[in-house]
């Protein structure tokens, strides 16, 4: 059937693991952007290396306040959505 879904968790740990990001500042909020968790555009381009490494997914744009974690989650999940209906 399916993958397993990639959650906003998921993130989290990815940002923790690539960017640094301290588990006090993981949040629960989809429409929060990199800013408001106190990442920049280096933790971005870091983040966007590793979705393309494990999930196969580009993001469309580099600049990071033009997303929201939640579009990012929805993003990785639509690629490897897509991905499963062509294997």
């Amino acid at each position: 059937m399916s993958a397993t879904t990639f959650t906003l968790d998921d993130l989290m740990a990815l940002l923790s693991e690539k960017a640094g990001l301290p588990a006090s500042a993981h949040t629960t909020d989809r429409d929060a952007h990199f800013a408001d968790i106190g990442l920049d555009s280096l933790a971005f381009l870091s983040m966007q290396t590793a979705l393309q490494d494990r999930y196969g997914t580009e993001m469309p744009e580099e600049n990071p306040e033009l997303y929201t974690l939640g579009e990012i989650v929805d993003t990785v999940n639509a690629t490897a959505s897509n991905s499963a209906g062509m294997a």
